[in-house]
């Protein structure tokens, strides 16, 4: 690449950002803790994020999305998420969805849905959890019998994303009960909402409120086997994970905008509070927490942009996203637990985002596979890259 034209990609980022930080300022700050507090869907807001483009950011020009690389994509997840990271899951399950497809599916299937995914005229996202299967997926029970033309599906998705409201899917689902190892019999389908395919109930969470996770039945639902991602057999496992490489970079840029934000406020606080006659930012004991809070920050901003560029280049980066998914959801739920104690009796009240923060953060350390299990992942990378 020139640096013509670098320049001009740094530009159209840089304009893009600005664009998102008017409409943040604009038409989101106002009204998030209202949103917040009542688990409200942001309707409106859904409906912006379509005009922008946002549910096409990292969907190829060809096919009608922003075509945006992994790592513009950080920074506009970074930005929307200082300042309220649910909207940042409307779009992510979405956009994993899309890539599960586009990396993956048949032209026929491209020309198709990714189009639709672009606009927003089929919005939705990755059913994989199920209730006794999260992380091991593998351990999946749902299953897809062929019948004829068609595959008949049984079973349940749990803690699915956009479950309500969306009407599409990447659902991960067994075609060969009996397959060893286990991954070998895993498929994935795009699901449309349709008979045998219902939405059982809203599940309530601690934080991460306004976007919706359902629990999705399905019983006998007939699907055609168009629809199998790929057009084979037996990939299932290894699309889902594809797609779940973007979704890690997604949460990494999501515990930046949240590490972000509880340490913006964090330094505004410390310099209008007052303790003993001066501001607590003079106070030793919070220039520690202030210090430590921006290190791991920037940290955390390293790891997430070099996971993004290795992307970027057409590489796996299990192991880079891994890591920033890791650090970034640590720094960021410690980052809120030191915005909550700067702020005092005022980071336990409602009326101050500080403990928002403190909700919204646990979930990236469990969300796109538990951080237990990234270090896991990290160590196999290294053991492997470094034999005896």
């Amino acid at each position: 690449m020139s640096y013509r034209d670098a320049d001009h990609d740094h530009e159209q980022e840089q304009q893009m950002l600005d664009a998102i930080e008017k409409w943040l300022a604009r038409d989101v700050r106002p009204h998030v803790l209202r949103l917040e507090h009542a688990d409200e869907y942001p309707s409106e807001m859904v409906e912006q994020m379509k005009e922008m483009g946002l549910f096409g950011a990292t969907i190829s020009t060809t096919y009608g999305g922003l075509g945006l690389k992994a790592g513009t994509y950080a920074k506009i997840v970074e930005k929307i998420s200082t300042t309220w990271m649910s909207l940042t899951g409307i779009f992510n399950s979405h956009l994993i969805m899309a890539a599960c497809v586009e990396r993956k599916g048949t032209e026929a299937q491209k020309l198709h849905y990714l189009p639709k995914f672009a606009t927003g005229e089929i919005r939705g996202g990755l059913a994989l959890t199920e209730p006794d299967a999260g992380t091991d997926l593998q351990g999946i029970k749902m299953r897809a019998r062929k019948d004829g033309d068609d595959y008949v599906i049984n079973g349940t998705k749990t803690w699915i994303s956009n479950g309500i409201e969306g009407s599409c899917f990447a659902l991960l689902v067994k075609t060969d009960a009996g397959a060893e190892p286990a991954h070998k019999g895993m498929s994935c389908f795009i699901a449309e909402k349709g008979p045998g395919f219902t939405v059982s109930k809203k599940l309530e969470k601690l934080g991460y409120k306004g976007i919706d996770s359902a629990e999705l039945i399905f019983q006998d639902y007939r699907i055609p086997a168009s629809k199998l991602i790929g057009g084979q057999e037996g990939r299932g496992l290894q699309t889902a994970l594809g797609g779940l490489e973007l979704g890690r970079i997604n949460v990494a840029a999501r515990g930046c905008g949240v590490a972000a934000a509880a340490l913006q406020d964090s330094l505004k606080y410390a310099q209008i509070r007052h303790t003993f006659g001066k501001p607590i930012a003079e106070h030793q004991a919070i220039q520690l927490k202030l210090g430590e809070m921006a290190t791991r920050l920037q940290a955390a901003r390293l790891l997430t942009y070099d996971a993004a560029r290795i992307y970027d280049k057409g590489e796996r980066c299990d192991m880079e996203a891994g890591m920033a998914k890791y650090f970034a959801s640590e720094a960021a739920l410690e980052n809120a637990t030191e915005c909550l104690r700067i702020h005092g009796g005022y980071g336990y009240s409602k009326e101050y985002h500080a403990e928002r923060y403190y909700r919204d953060a646990p979930l990236m350390c469990i969300g796109e596979g538990t951080n237990e299990m990234q270090r896991l992942i990290i160590a196999r990378h290294m053991l492997a890259m470094h034999p005896v």
